[in-house]
């Protein structure tokens, strides 16, 4: 569950990765996982929810719906020869493992490597729920671009950004000391935000097993290892702090991007589920394997 101020502003996370793309002729490739220790709406957690448990086959009933990228990277590449691939990554499920405890949600070596890769020849994104600061201090690279706080809080390279309108723009050093670009739109709200974390921090203090995380631009209050009962209690609670904050609601975060006839929207889960998106992987493994053949498929073009 999270809440923020405003929706992510997609236009701006579009327009700098635009700065490296060819602005009439790019195709999206953008994998996202659906919110599990995350977000009110979540299926496998919310005991509402009346679907039986699917079997083998419903999943192989599934992916006949949403073929599995990797059987479907030829067609999906061939299709986008000539044009410029802008690649947006979701962070917990398909980067990292779901885990119970976020703080150890980390990314192995080889998928940093992998990552690492793709972006030398694609402008690539991560884009997540989480504090942007968290999501880098996991990855640690430094020409990417990060989006956090549900596109609140984006970090983008310097020499990536062309000469455009400066509000809510800051150049700053980021860990590592690469200079960088910083949009936060919504620093205002921040005193704002501090005190719903501290409100919600105090309602929610005796359900056992919730996890309040402070992410900046949002408050994601993690509910994966709480009792069944205890969920709507949790909710109604969470609810009622909004109610002296009108100008702030619960984000459902369940699409990647809007339709635009064009990209190819990736879910990653192992259970089936409805989804936007046109193309599935199952967990961070496959994922694994398909910025591997990315990377290869780049190489191979340049023969």
């Amino acid at each position: 569950m999270g809440f923020q101020r405003l929706q992510a502003n997609e236009q701006e996370i579009e327009s700098l990765i635009k700065a490296r793309s060819n602005e009439n002729d790019e195709q999206i490739i953008a994998f996202k996982t659906p919110p599990i220790t995350c977000d009110l709406q979540t299926k496998e957690s919310d005991p509402s929810n009346t679907e039986p448990i699917t079997s083998d086959d419903n999943y192989a009933s599934w992916v006949m719906k949403y073929p599995s990228a990797l059987s479907m990277f030829d067609e999906m590449l061939n299709a986008a020869k000539g044009k410029t691939i802008v690649v947006f990554l979701d962070y917990d499920g398909t980067l990292s493992p779901i885990v119970d405890d976020p703080n150890q949600a980390t990314i192995s070596e080889e998928m940093r490597s992998a990552v690492r890769d793709v972006a030398e020849h694609f402008p690539t994104a991560i884009i997540s729920g989480r504090c942007r600061d968290k999501v880098y201090e996991f990855v640690q690279l430094t020409d990417i671009y990060y989006a956090g706080s549900h596109g609140m809080d984006i970090m983008a390279p310097v020499r990536t950004i062309r000469p455009a309108n400066a509000d809510y723009q800051t150049r700053t050093v980021d860990t590592m000391g690469n200079e960088v670009v910083v949009f936060q739109p919504a620093q205002e709200f921040l005193p704002a935000i501090q005190e719903i974390l501290k409100a919600v921090e105090e309602k929610t203090k005796t359900i056992r097993g919730v996890t309040i995380e402070n992410n900046k631009f949002c408050v994601s209050v993690h509910f994966r290892n709480i009792d069944k009962e205890d969920y709507f209690e949790l909710e109604e609670q969470v609810k009622s702090v909004l109610e002296d904050y009108p100008k702030f609601h619960l984000t459902r975060g369940r699409k990647v991007i809007q339709s635009r006839g064009q990209g190819y929207p990736i879910i990653v889960s192992s259970i089936p589920k409805e989804t936007n998106a046109s193309y599935s992987l199952c967990d961070p493994s496959e994922v694994l394997s398909f910025l591997n053949r990315l990377t290869e498929w780049w190489n191979s073009s340049l023969g």
